[in-house]
C-alpha cells in the first residue's frame, strides 16, 4: 500500500511540474526593455494557446531576408480584441515593434505593437484601433 501511495504522489507531482514549466517568464527569453522594428509580409499566423504566433518575412539590420516569429497573446485575449483565426492573410504587410530575443541567433520576438498598412489597423499593448 505504501509503494502505491508513493507512486501516486510522484505521478501527481510530475504532472503538476510539467504544467508549471509550460509557461515562461518573457524576461527569461526576450530583452523586454529593448524594442526592434520589423516590417514584412505574413508567411503564417498560428492562432493557438497559450500564445499565438505571427511569422513574417522581413529584413535584418544588414538587409538579409529572414523570417521572424512573433510571440503574441492568447486566443481568448485576441478574441476580446476582435481578432479571429482568419484576421491575417499570407502576404499581409505588417510593421511590428517587439522585444528582441536574448539570443541574437534566435528569430523569435515578443510583439509589443503592430500595424497593418492596407486598412490602417493598429494593435498596441492593451488597445486596438481600426480605421
Amino acid at each position: 500500500m505504501t509503494r502505491s501511495w508513493t507512486m501516486a504522489v510522484l505521478c501527481v507531482a510530475m504532472m503538476l511540474s510539467a504544467r508549471l514549466q509550460g509557461h515562461h517568464n518573457f524576461a527569461d527569453i526576450y530583452l523586454e526593455a529593448d524594442t526592434i522594428d520589423v516590417e514584412g509580409e505574413v508567411v503564417e499566423f498560428q492562432y493557438k494557446n497559450p500564445h499565438s504566433w505571427i511569422h513574417i518575412q522581413g529584413q535584418d539590420a544588414f538587409g538579409a531576408q529572414k523570417i521572424y516569429s512573433g510571440e503574441w497573446a492568447s486566443v481568448s485575449r485576441l478574441e476580446r480584441d476582435g481578432i479571429t483565426k482568419d484576421f491575417f492573410k499570407v502576404g499581409d504587410h505588417l510593421r511590428i515593434w517587439a522585444s528582441p530575443n536574448r539570443n541574437p541567433n534566435d528569430n523569435r520576438i515578443r510583439i509589443k505593437r503592430m500595424e497593418r498598412r492596407k486598412d490602417k489597423w493598429k494593435w498596441g499593448g492593451n488597445r486596438i484601433e481600426s480605421r
